[in-house]
């Protein structure tokens, strides 16, 4: 791990490598160095402290808090974007639809050149 040195909230990290791993982890402070907003980090704070109280909600799983002064929706997982979450593709969907191994060369050609120009078109989204 890399060799730190703490001041309060601040954090320095030495340019030396030390044997075995951190006694805990920096990625708010990363955070904060890297510039994103105060906001954003204050949001990390409270809920890193939270876990950190191993706080459960009625389900059993960690219960984030929730910023009082800020209007934050108390839907699980409201604004978090999800990377692997997709929207309904028509082409996608078309594609998928498709009985291949019953069409002839020329219609699968003719079906991929319409599905490509629906793409460039902008109208398979």
């Amino acid at each position: 791990n890399v060799a730190v040195r703490e001041w309060g909230d601040e954090i320095i990290f030495l340019r030396r490598i030390e044997e075995g791993g951190a006694d805990k982890s920096y990625g708010i402070q990363v955070a904060r160095l890297a510039g994103l907003p105060d906001e954003t980090i204050k949001r990390a704070r409270e809920i890193l402290s939270n876990l950190e109280k191993s706080e459960l909600n009625e389900l059993g799983a960690p219960k984030l808090a929730y910023a009082s002064d800020t209007a934050i929706s108390q839907t699980p997982g409201a604004g978090q974007l999800d990377l692997f979450a997709t929207q309904a593709d028509p082409v996608m969907k078309e594609l998928l639809g498709l009985d291949v191994l019953s069409m002839t060369p020329i219609e699968a050609l003719n079906k991929l050149f319409e599905m490509k120009k629906k793409l460039a078109d902008g109208k398979g989204k």
